[in-house]
């Protein structure tokens, strides 16, 4: 749904908005196609967890927040997350952006989100607080009016959205840019600035700097209950909430809220990153860094409050194998054995990061690893833990895994910017922790304890699909699908239900474009950035078995994008900010292409190998040398701004698609069959910003389509199988997954089957529930022009009025309908072909000269020439 909120002002009531899932709204148009089963390609994570959230009461709830993704419940029974947020449409896609969570410790079938992307102009939506009264399955959002930062400095920083375990209507949100303090005293419905709440934390990363990503004020942080202090069933009274100003960073309220003061002896120089009470003990601990985190902290320290005698105690641990030092982030209590807690290193990128663990509330820590010099002299590698990758082998990053040794980076690490550090407050042996890449978790933590004890750490993420992704492409052959994507670089699946390795040799770290040919099986392209920062393009002839590298391109700043052309021999590959390059010896060899401007859109024709198609400002380019020269064929008609996507239809020459363009200017989509020298707008679509081609549906001529667009008003995935002349929405309001502005690809070998980039919820991958069966020839049966039926393993349509004629012969009603992976024709016997159509016969392409139905390409003067 879309909500504008304008802004209150202090202390104004925020009233509930609408659901946002569940049934269509009656403004909604009846949803009349295909039912689709919706899941993703196996990654198992890819991005950031700040927050893994417990439930405090129920056993075997918890939550796990991301920066960009959303947020996931765990399947205990299935041991895979559930996505929670997929609801979340274009409009409202910072909504994915989740800065904190809250799960009721009373009624534990509530939950609670702040979610918002940027505080910056980068977002131009406010942020909203969801709730949820059954787990997450459904939401209704109370806007706020302020953004929210998901995706902000500090958005690692502990849950700023907290509820009362005394009175659970009671929640606190501590806000951004100075906004303060928010409480809602009607479970969320509405959300009150308190006005007494002293200091709106205005702490920036970098206060001078000239991007404002740098300068967002952190605000208030995140508020701690003292359950003992009041009964349940009443506001508690003692609370503490942190802020983010290193000479102040903790206030007190003793009487629920109404008033507060500043905490006596509270630490200075360092933000509070992480706060928990242990009732048991009368304790409130606090981690802290000199930075906003995630991605910096030098140094910091780790106290211990008393609540009781408002002592406080440093409590750091002094282990530094390394030498240097480094912040804190992760903190956790043992609820089932209080006397245990544990820190985390915000950041330590070299060699590793540090978990420490005490059974004596502080007094004496336990590194998870430390460096032991022998009486010898000799250093060797002590840890208490083991670390397995097998199930998710990307997460070591290009490297080989190895065993961890003195003065070296392990592969794989345990990780980096670990904020949340969660023991499962009903199962002392369980530990997750978030990273930059993944959740690791452990199921027998009190092994550490034990001398000479060792933990198991393994990757815990399925179902977590985190990656933003650039490009797709759904190659010919054993490959499904190949994929460009942010940070992990990409990955060639084999079998998109299986998790498998990124891009080797050469690794890259991020990817921006993919491309496959489209008549030559395992031919692909891809171009990012390398391990080394180079912006590369690879190449493969053996579906990405192995790569040929190109060098990099002087003065580019991006991978750019690439194109195969269509018999798998060469590329085109525009680099960002750089000359295009070409190869027409499978990657061999890269030479400049002439007469396309830098950073352009290009797309090599499917079918015809010496064309390859560009786009830039407004204009359409087209070479027809295989990519070595472009002209300029159009510059009219088409959008000169905004982002553009093309695609040449599969099977058919000079067919070629164009989505984008600019909300202010020319926005939908377009289409050419005359290899661009013309174009048509497609009816129907106010906005549209993806094309892709599929299998054709059963006795079309033509692929389906599918495209991420705006039509008749509505958002949404839309299929055609008729070419274009007609479109259904084939997704639902439950599954809108925010930006989906990269990419889409049909499977060539599923029909119905569709791939969706997303920006941060990784790859969607969308099957036709129920497509449609052809029904068996019947000889006691009427058919008209146009029926489909199945015979002898063909599917067959009829060209007239039809009864009691047998599919097959070569002059009757019914014409066999065969569409190869490709998209090509099969040539058939009893099929009509007219001028300009490409048909396989015999292994090779042919193009009919005019109207043909029965003749054999190869005959003398027949009605057939190569078109290979």
């Amino acid at each position: 749904m879309r909500t504008t909120t304008a802004v209150l002002a202090a202390g104004a009531m925020i009233a509930s908005g609408a659901v946002v899932s569940g049934p269509a709204s009656a403004s909604t148009p009846e949803q009349t196609g295909p039912e689709y089963d919706w899941s993703n390609v196996e990654i198992s994570g890819g991005g950031y967890v700040p927050g893994i959230i417990y439930n405090p009461t129920e056993e075997g709830l918890v939550y796990a927040r991301t920066d960009i993704g959303g947020a996931y419940r765990l399947d205990r029974d299935a041991d895979r997350w559930v996505p929670l947020l997929d609801h979340v449409g274009w409009d409202d896609w910072n909504r994915l952006g989740v800065l904190s969570l809250a799960t009721d410790p009373v009624d534990t079938a509530r939950v609670y989100a702040a979610v918002g992307m940027y505080t910056n102009d980068w977002d131009p939506n406010n942020g909203a607080v969801l709730r949820s009264g059954d787990a997450g399955e459904t939401w209704q959002a109370t806007p706020l009016p302020f953004k929210v930062g998901g995706n902000m400095p500090g958005r690692g920083i502990s849950e700023r959205l907290q509820i009362d375990p005394n009175d659970n209507d009671v929640l606190y949100f501590g806000a951004e840019q100075r906004q303060g303090l928010w409480r809602s005293t009607d479970a969320g419905v509405s959300f009150q600035r308190v006005e007494s709440f002293p200091n709106v934390g205005d702490f920036a990363p970098d206060p001078a700097s000239e991007n404002s990503y740098l300068t967002s004020e952190l605000g208030v942080l995140w508020t701690a209950f003292d359950a003992a202090s009041s009964p349940a069933g009443t506001a508690t009274s003692t609370i503490f909430t942190a802020v983010a100003d290193k000479e102040h960073i903790l206030y007190r309220s003793d009487d629920a809220g109404a008033t507060w003061a500043e905490v006596e002896g509270a630490p200075t120089g360092f933000l509070p990153q992480r706060g928990v009470i242990d009732e048991s003990g009368r304790f409130l601990y606090i981690t802290t860094t000199d930075t906003s985190g995630p991605y910096d902290g030098s140094d910091g320290e780790v106290w211990r409050y008393g609540i009781d005698t408002g002592t406080w105690t440093d409590i750091t641990p002094t282990q530094r194998p390394a030498g240097g030092d480094f912040g804190f982030g992760g903190l956790t209590v043992d609820r089932s054995d209080p006397d245990t807690i544990m820190v985390a290193s915000q950041i330590q990128w070299w060699p590793d990061i540090l978990i420490f663990r005490s059974t004596d509330r502080g007094e004496t820590w336990s590194p998870i690893w430390d460096y032991v010099t022998g009486g010898d002299g000799a250093v060797s590698f002590d840890r208490r833990y083991e670390q397995s990758i097998d199930g998710v082998p990307w997460l070591a990053f290009g490297k080989e895994v190895s065993e961890p040794v003195p003065g070296s980076e392990p592969t794989p690490k345990l990780g980096w910017m670990v904020s949340s550090l969660e023991i499962d407050p009903h199962n002392s042996d369980e530990l997750m922790y978030g990273t930059g890449a993944t959740i690791y978790r452990a199921d027998d933590l009190t092994a550490w304890d034990e001398p000479g004890g060792t933990i198991h750490l393994a990757p815990s993420a399925d179902g977590i699909e985190e990656t933003s992704i650039q490009g797709l492409a759904a190659p010919l052959g054993d490959v499904d699908l190949v994929s460009a994507m942010g940070d992990l670089g990409g990955f060639v699946h084999d079998d998109i239900g299986t998790i498998t390795n990124t891009f080797q040799a050469p690794y890259f770290g991020g990817g921006t474009s993919v491309d496959a040919a489209g008549l030559a099986e395992g031919v692909i392209a891809r171009v990012g950035t390398d391990g080394t920062g180079a912006h590369i393009a690879a190449f493969s002839s053996d579906g990405g078995d192995t790569w040929a590298s190109s060098p990099a391109v002087p003065g580019s700043t991006g991978g750019g994008n690439v194109a195969v052309t269509a018999d798998g021999g060469g590329a085109v590959w525009a680099p960002a900010s750089a000359a295009p390059q070409v190869t027409r010896d499978a990657g061999a060899t890269w030479a400049s292409v002439s007469g396309l401007p830098a950073g352009a859109r290009v797309e090599a024709d499917r079918v015809d190998r010496d064309i390859v198609y560009g786009f830039a400002a407004g204009t359409f380019y087209r070479s027809e040398d295989g990519g070595s020269s472009f002209t300029a064929v159009n510059a009219a008609t088409l959008p000169a701004k905004g982002n553009v996507r093309l695609g040449a239809m599969p099977g058919h020459v000079g067919d070629i698609w164009l989505a984008g363009g600019d909300p202010e200017g020319a926005y939908g989509m377009w289409r050419s069959t005359d290899r661009g020298g013309t174009w048509q707008r497609v009816d129907g679509f106010d906005q549209a910003d993806t094309v892709g081609f599929g299998k054709a549906a059963p006795g079309e001529t033509r692929p389906a389509i599918y495209s991420a667009a705006r039509r008749d008003g509505v958002r949404g995935v839309f299929r055609s199988t008729d070419g274009g002349e007609t479109w259904i929405r084939i997704n639902d309001d439950d599954h809108q997954w925010g930006y989906l502005g990269a990419d889409i690809e049909g499977d060539p070998d599923v029909f119905g089957r569709v791939y969706v980039a997303t920006n941060g919820r990784g790859i969607v991958v969308g099957n036709d529930s129920a497509p449609v069966e052809t029904a068996a020839w019947s000889s006691s049966a009427t058919y008209t022009a146009g029926d489909l039926v199945s015979f002898d393993g063909s599917t067959w349509i009829a060209s007239w009025w039809s009864r009691k004629d047998v599919p097959g012969a070569k002059r009757g009603p019914w014409q066999e309908i065969v569409t190869l992976p490709s998209g090509v024709a099969q040539w058939t016997l009893t099929r009509t072909f007219v001028a300009g159509d490409i048909a396989e016969h015999d292994g090779r392409l042919w193009r009919a000269k005019w109207w043909s139905r029965g003749d054999l390409p190869g005959a003398k003067h027949g009605a057939w020439e190569r078109a290979d």
